[in-house]
């Protein structure tokens, strides 16, 4: 089970001390936040894509190339990669070469967004999100397993004879999560390829998500890829803790209730009664937390959001503390201990890479020898 915390990298004033980020500023908090993840023991630092203010993460691979460098352990992910805007052949160098540079510490997380002017601005029309996304995959999955491709689509220049460099470390693409919260062909979609599905249920309630997480994992059975509790199922959360339940709601009410996330709807108790937002104690966030696979299932990710609405540095990095310290070294050991021995851990590039090897092996031994070694 991996646990990690994620960013949308937003430059929300904070309605406290009523201090705003300059976007340099929240840029290095950022990256703050990913070196406390590291060092607190966390598994994995993701960041959004946003191409629009308030948010400042529009390259991810340039800050999570910047925080590679600074890192030795943790991996890096993305909690969006616009597979819909950005072009599948930049997509496909840009983290090749950030994974050679984290030396395979990376996945990415495939989504279509939550901003509809971004289709525009890069000559896109949000009315083709969906086929969007199922056509850039669809090219991005070959240009990482093929060598040569030569292809023709329907939503850019055709591809003839074209190699993208750098090729995937030894040989093996970053592993692919598709993101989604509302959307049962991204869904279909990750069945259909064995890859992980992500949803990232902050704002939903819980029959929604299980809703679409069982469409994935009968789907991913169908396909053949294992049986539907062996998917590679991911998870979102927003967490905000203290010793006590009434300090920490206290502490977070003015941050919840200006956020550009929360702000303006349901109360923050009935956002936490009708969604997994979870305010209170570190034993209230776990006890809420194990709940999600009485939910959902056993999975493989669990992301927290650890630094929006304006939360100031200390304050988000007193939390990665008690995260580290008293609330995920709890929930890895009880997750682990539930687990059945035939669902799958998260992948990484080990694992990818030892599959693979395996694989290739198989395939190196002749039919003749393997009847012979039936005969023995």
């Amino acid at each position: 089970m991996q646990f990690g915390v994620f960013t949308v990298g937003d430059v929300t004033k904070d309605p406290v001390s009523g201090k705003t980020l300059t976007e340099g500023e929240r840029i290095q908090q950022m990256v703050t936040v990913a070196l406390k993840a590291e060092e607190v023991g966390l598994d994995v630092f993701a960041t959004g894509e946003h191409h629009n203010p308030p948010f400042v993460p529009s390259s991810p691979t340039t800050l999570l190339g910047f925080i590679a460098a600074k890192t030795s352990k943790i991996l890096l992910s993305t909690s969006t990669t616009l597979i819909t805007t950005n072009d599948p052949v930049k997509i496909a160098e840009d983290y090749a070469m950030l994974q050679h540079l984290a030396e395979g510490r990376v996945d990415l997380m495939m989504g279509r967004g939550n901003t509809g002017p971004v289709y525009p601005w890069f000559g896109q029309d949000i009315r083709n999100g969906i086929h969007l996304a199922i056509e850039n995959y669809a090219l991005l999955r070959r240009l990482w397993r093929e060598d040569v491709v030569s292809w023709e689509g329907k939503f850019r220049t055709p591809l003839e004879g074209f190699t993208s460099t750098p090729r995937p470390l030894d040989g093996v693409p970053p592993f692919v999560w598709h993101g989604s919260i509302r959307s049962p062909e991204i869904a279909e979609q990750a069945a259909y390829y064995g890859d992980g599905f992500f949803h990232n249920n902050i704002f939903w309630p819980a029959d929604h998500t299980a809703r679409l997480i069982q469409h994935y994992r009968s789907r991913f059975e169908h396909y053949g890829h294992g049986a539907a509790d062996q998917a590679i199922v991911g998870l979102g959360g927003q967490v905000f803790m203290r010793k006590n339940s009434q300090d920490a709601r206290s502490e977070y009410r003015p941050y919840f209730d200006h956020s550009p996330i929360y702000g303006g709807g349901p109360s923050m108790e009935e956002t936490m009664e009708q969604t997994p937002l979870a305010v209170g104690s570190p034993q209230e966030i776990i006890d809420r937390t194990m709940t999600f696979r009485e939910k959902f299932g056993d999975y493989q990710r669990q992301l927290f959001i650890a630094d929006h609405a304006g939360l100031p540095l200390k304050t988000v990095l007193e939390q990665m503390d008690i995260l580290g310290s008293e609330v995920v070294p709890v929930l890895r050991k009880e997750f682990d201990a539930l687990r059945p021995a035939h669902v799958p851990e998260a992948p990484t590039h080990e694992s990818l890479k030892a599959a693979a090897e395996r694989a290739a092996s198989l395939e190196s031994v002749s039919p003749e020898a393997v009847g012979l070694e039936g005969t023995r």
